[in-house]
């Protein structure tokens, strides 16, 4: 593999005393996971720097190598050397996969009690995994606020004043609606704590929250011309705008979530019928909808010519190395990039205005409201006549005429 990659100088990688005998078996698994040819060259020769760290580290042979050492070999910061650190990483991933590096340290105080509490949250509360991402995560912040894993004796004496010192340290990064939210998850994991005995019971009703008014905050919704014109402005010529293509014209079809988009398999269509099946995370149910010719058209080319020949049945992959699935935020991230490059005015960050703008657009053609809470996978229709005040022309028949001022009559007399 190495004399294929250098030709000429292929025993200078080979004969490198600690990594030499595995960069061939290195160079073949970047290949696997979708590295570029030049992407793999570029790495193989970094392996040159490690190897120089290593030594400098006092390591000399291969079993020698610790994850903490060859960690150690990559910058601090990614841009004093993002080639050296992504190198570092994918080193370790191979490793990883090989079974070449010693076990990972056993979890600390802080992650084992986070684990147990992600445990309790899917198999006792059957929260989705993108809630259960977020309740961790708040959880493992607020520990680390506590100084958990230094002092677990923190908990058996936290106070009030303790949560809300977090929960103001919290509101300065984050939104009233964000705070909310994190302030819920705080209060669950109280509970938690305190069903344990880590706790004492009752902390959890303590906590002040941000007021939040129903109905503030109209949803984040487009002008139906502003998403064709979104549409038309992405760039189809290349691999990864026909892919961004693809995904957001099933949200302005379908009004899919971003997390259906990436949950979607190859399994989820069936071209025979005519018909795309939609995972829906929050109704735990599949969603059946007809397969458009415009989509259909529109999969059938990023399926030819742009996605990636990789053994996943996930509908869509990352055009960019390392090889693998999308995350809902890959979406976001295809959002904003396309967003910006189309010269709209586009206020959101998120791609789920398009989902907002496509029930706002199906309301003001006549459709059932019951029916578009059902496509967009709404478990109330509460949830669906928000969508009511953005209609704007209908709601101006609904209002009543003002009455006429009343005229007096020239020709009465004055009263005395």
């Amino acid at each position: 593999m190495l004399d294929q990659l250098f030709p000429r100088v292929h025993r200078r990688y080979a004969s490198l005393p600690i990594l030499g005998p595995r960069l061939g078996d290195f160079a073949r698994w970047l290949f696997q996971h979708g590295y570029p040819r030049h992407r793999v060259r570029q790495q193989i020769r970094t392996t040159r720097r490690i190897e120089r760290a290593l030594h400098e580290r006092g390591i000399h042979t291969f079993g020698d190598i610790t994850r903490e050492q060859l960690r150690a070999c990559a910058p601090t910061y990614s841009w004093d050397g993002p080639d050296l650190l992504g190198t570092v990483r994918s080193l370790e991933r191979y490793l990883d996969a090989q079974g070449m590096l010693p076990a990972r340290d056993p979890p600390g105080r802080t992650e084992t009690l986070v684990r147990s509490y992600e445990t309790y949250l899917h198999d006792v509360r059957g929260l989705a995994p993108s809630t259960v991402t977020q309740h961790r995560f708040t959880a493992g912040q607020f520990l680390q606020h506590l100084s958990y894993e230094e002092n677990p004796s923190r908990l058996s004496t936290l106070a009030a004043t303790d949560v809300e010192r977090f929960v103001r340290i919290t509101g300065q990064r984050l939104s009233r609606a964000s705070l909310q939210h994190a302030v819920a998850q705080v209060r669950a994991f109280l509970r938690f704590l305190a069903t344990r005995d880590a706790i004492a019971p009752g902390l959890d009703t303590q906590i002040d929250t941000p007021r939040l008014y129903r109905g503030e905050q109209l949803p984040r919704s487009l002008p139906w011309e502003t998403v064709r014109a979104f549409l038309a402005s992405i760039d189809r010529m290349s691999k990864g705008g026909m892919r961004d293509y693809s995904i957001f014209l099933l949200i302005v079809t379908y009004g899919l979530r971003a997390s259906e988009i990436v949950s979607l398999t190859l399994n989820d269509v069936d071209w025979r019928a005519g018909a795309i099946r939609v995972p829906q995370r929050k109704t735990r149910g599949p969603l059946l909808l007809p397969l458009t010719d415009e989509v259909a058209a529109c999969l059938i080319q990023y399926l030819r010519e742009a996605r990636p020949s990789l053994p996943y049945r996930e509908f869509f992959l990352r055009t960019r190395a390392p090889a693998g699935v999308l995350k809902p935020t890959a979406v976001s991230e295809a959002f904003q990039k396309w967003s910006r490059r189309s010269g709209l005015k586009i206020a959101f960050q998120g791609p789920h205005c398009l989902r907002h703008s496509y029930a706002v657009h199906l309301l003001r053609q006549g459709t059932a409201l019951k029916t578009i809470g059902d496509l967009l996978g709404h478990r109330t229709a509460e949830s669906t006549c928000v969508y009511l005040r953005l209609a704007v022309e209908d709601l101006r028949g609904v209002a009543l005429p003002l009455p006429k001022a009343p005229v007096l009559d020239a020709g009465l007399e004055e009263m005395p």
